[in-house]
Order: structure tokens, then C-alpha cells, then sequence
């Protein structure tokens, strides 16, 4: 066998990153040492449409039906498989996951919260909710906007752990709002 199949675990890779090794392959970290906290963290995504199709969304009236019922259950679902999706994030034994909705005449924002007990944290989660929910939103009204926009997926804010917690409204470079 290949000795760089073997390479030992390293705390970090010769760029600080802790997610590479000393020879620069990938690695899961080992978070085994860590304390068991609640942490939250919360994601946003956004679809852009038009105002007919919203009106449509909101009215639960699309041609494939209820689009906010199925991406709220397509959120809730995909949280609970991003160790599945993201090769280097550990299983978490997710507490709470809600997804929702907040329309207005150009846009649906999302809104995914999870949350957990345990030694890492649940941004990718968040991530991922917010995002598959987004992504059923547009498979739900494609058939009548075929032009419509995903964006704006981020991190909002998350607690708990060792860094303690963040919140994007004291966080200027990423679009937050001032104050």
C-alpha cells in the first residue's frame, strides 16, 4: 500500500488549516477532546421571482401545489444529511431543525435554524437546510419561472462552543445591516 494513504493525524496542515494534514490531504478533524455544549446556528437563503409567482407561492396555488410544505420538509431532511453531502463534517445528533418562510413581492427569504448538543458545531447544517429548502423552492415554481435566483445563503449567527457566539449584525463585511 501507498505510505501517503497513511499519513498520521496532525492538530493542522503547514497552512494552520485544520482540515489538512502536514502533507496537505484532507482529514477529518478530531474534535474528540472537545466539551459538549448546546450550539445553534441559524442560515439564510434567498429565491427571487416575480410577483405573480410569489403571489402563487404564497397562495399554495403553484401547479406542482403546497412548494413551502415541501421545502420545509426538503430543509428539515437535508440537515440531517450533510455528514452525507459535506465529506468532512461529523454526524450530529441534530435536537431541532425549522425551516421557514418569509415572503415579499420579489422573494422568499429562508430561514434554517438547527440546533444540538454535542462537541462541533451545526453552520453546515444550517447551510445546508436553507439551501436544499432553497433549491426545492425553484424545483416547485420552476414550471412558471424559469428564471428565477437562489442567492444570499449564509451564515446568520450560531452559539455555543469554544468560540462562544456571532451574530452577522456586528459583522459589517458581509452585508449586515449597520448599527
Amino acid at each position: 500500500m501507498d505510505a501517503v494513504n497513511h499519513t498520521p493525524d496532525t492538530p493542522a496542515g503547514p497552512t494552520g488549516l485544520t482540515h489538512l494534514r502536514q502533507d496537505g490531504t484532507a482529514q477529518m478533524v478530531d474534535v474528540s477532546d472537545k466539551a459538549v455544549t448546546t450550539r445553534e446556528a441559524t442560515a439564510t437563503a434567498t429565491v427571487r421571482s416575480t410577483a405573480e409567482v410569489l403571489a402563487l407561492l404564497g397562495a399554495g396555488e403553484l401547479p406542482k401545489g403546497d412548494a413551502l410544505a415541501v421545502a420545509r420538509v426538503a430543509g428539515i431532511m437535508a440537515a440531517k444529511k450533510t455528514p452525507e453531502l459535506i465529506p468532512l463534517c461529523h454526524p450530529l445528533p441534530l435536537s431541532k431543525v425549522t425551516v421557514d418562510f418569509e415572503l415579499s413581492t420579489d422573494s422568499v427569504g429562508i430561514l434554517a435554524t438547527v440546533k444540538t448538543r454535542g462537541v462541533t458545531g451545526v453552520e453546515m447544517e444550517a447551510l445546508t437546510a436553507a439551501s436544499v429548502a432553497a433549491l426545492s423552492v425553484y424545483d416547485m415554481i420552476k414550471a412558471v419561472d424559469k428564471h428565477a435566483v437562489l442567492s444570499d445563503i449564509r451564515v446568520l449567527s450560531k452559539s455555543g462552543g469554544k468560540s462562544g457566539s456571532w451574530d452577522v449584525t456586528g459583522d459589517s463585511r458581509h452585508g449586515a445591516a449597520e448599527g
